[in-house]
């Protein structure tokens, strides 16, 4: 069987990605990126022979057949369109849309298309998420009543590394990303244990000033962690966040049913616990189970290599077999499972912003509910010509960067 052809878009994140392309059959024909000395470095890392563009339409014109949208987080929707016209496969990261309308537009020109799209979220398939779905499927924890999982990234504001590669200019979409935006990988683990879709989403932004000389040029203030709930369609409950920055550094999910429970615990790698009552637990198991879980899959080798845990590798890999095998991603992974998490990070901003108020989550499929929101076009992020946000990023709406908290963001950028 052919090779299948791949173009990346963003080659930051783009090219990380590369080593699991190539193990997955597939052959890296195209870049494109604004920045084209980074593009360059990028194709000698990938042996030269490919091609390089700054023209997005130009870039998807070379013959491919699929694309890696891996550009600016909140900018996925108009290029998966343009690739959606062509026919073409869309692996798209982090969220699907950066506006509610962009999810409507997405599903009309989705629906008009034979392109296969499939959100890139791998957190799920980290070694202990794939062992709490596993528990899940087997049905002993009984009917699933909530979950929870957490992103929890705290980031060192001296570390010029990370400023440098992630955070590099003032209109970085990080320095307006509401804590409640960047959340598919603590909802989608949850979502793809579980297999329940959000319904209604409520949420409340917990605060801490920033110091006066610490640098940095966010617009998001003291929010420091969106906590989020939400009711899903089967009647469970989650509580999840978005990037949030509390306590120690860790990825952390639990499950919790009528009959037991299994949660990944902080702090300790890889291990699971997996409880049961006395009365309900099943034949061989203890009321308390500590293990780590195998990976039980034939391409360890090229996981144990892979970034975020393995979860890249497998991630790819599932892209890469729905399209030889013709079909859509399941849910979490597919378009409307997409826009779901999408609009609960948008409708959970919303949320906070009015006290915690909660709001329904709307379903695409649905054409009167598309037609309300066709014309939603509020955002926390500023505009690719310079225009300002349509919403407050912050639930603090007068924070500004001091002069000096940006003058020591720009001194940490040129260390």
């Amino acid at each position: 069987m052919a090779n299948l052809k791949i173009g990346i878009f963003g080659v930051g994140r783009g090219v990380d990605l590369a080593r699991d392309f190539l193990h997955n059959g597939c052959d890296i024909v195209a870049l494109c990126d604004t920045r084209r000395e980074k593009m360059e470095e990028a194709a000698q890392r990938l042996g030269g022979n490919v091609a390089i563009y700054e023209n997005f339409d130009e870039f998807i014109e070379h013959g491919m057949d699929a694309v890696v949208l891996a550009n600016y987080f909140h900018e996925h929707a108009p290029y998966a369109i343009k690739c959606f016209e062509r026919n073409i496969h869309v692996y798209s990261e982090c969220i699907s849309n950066g506006t509610m309308a962009e999810g409507v537009e997405l599903i009309r020109a989705f629906e008009k298309s034979s392109s296969i799209y499939m959100l890139a979220e791998n957190y799920p398939q980290m070694r202990t998420n794939r062992e709490i779905k596993r528990v899940c499927d087997g049905g002993s924890l009984g009917k699933i009543l909530f979950a929870e999982g957490e992103y929890n990234h705290p980031v060192s504001p001296t570390d010029a590394g990370f400023s440098k590669r992630y955070n590099y200019f003032e209109g970085h979409w990080r320095n307006y990303l509401p804590r409640t935006y960047y959340i598919t990988h603590s909802l989608g683990p949850v979502m793809w244990a579980t297999g329940a879709t959000p319904k209604r989403v409520s949420a409340f932004v917990a605060t801490a000033p920033l110091a006066e000389d610490r640098p940095t040029a966010s617009r998001v203030g003291g929010d420091n962690s969106a906590i989020i709930l939400t009711q899903n369609d089967d009647g469970s409950v989650f509580r999840v966040c978005g990037c949030a920055a509390f306590g120690a550094h860790n990825n952390s999910y639990r499950v919790c049913g009528t009959e037991g429970q299994i949660e990944s615990l902080r702090g300790m790698s890889n291990k699971i616990m997996l409880r049961y009552n006395s009365w309900s637990k099943p034949e061989g198991m203890e009321d308390n189970n500590l293990y780590e879980p195998s990976w039980n899959d034939p391409d360890e080798e090229f996981i144990l290599k892979s970034g975020h845990g393995g979860g890249d590798y497998l991630t790819f890999r599932m892209f890469v077999d729905c399209i030889r095998e013709g079909r859509q991603p399941e849910h979490p992974f597919d378009i409307h499972s997409a826009v779901t998490m999408s609009s609960v990070a948008i409708l959970a901003h919303r949320s906070a912003l009015a006290g915690g108020t909660s709001f329904e989550i709307p379903d695409f499929h649905d054409e009167a509910c598309r037609v309300q929101y066709e014309n939603d076009n509020l955002t926390p992020f500023p505009g690719e010509d310079g225009s300002e946000p349509t919403i407050c990023p912050s639930t603090c709406p007068d924070h500004t960067p001091s002069e000096l908290q940006l003058k020591l963001y720009h001194e940490l950028l040129n260390s």
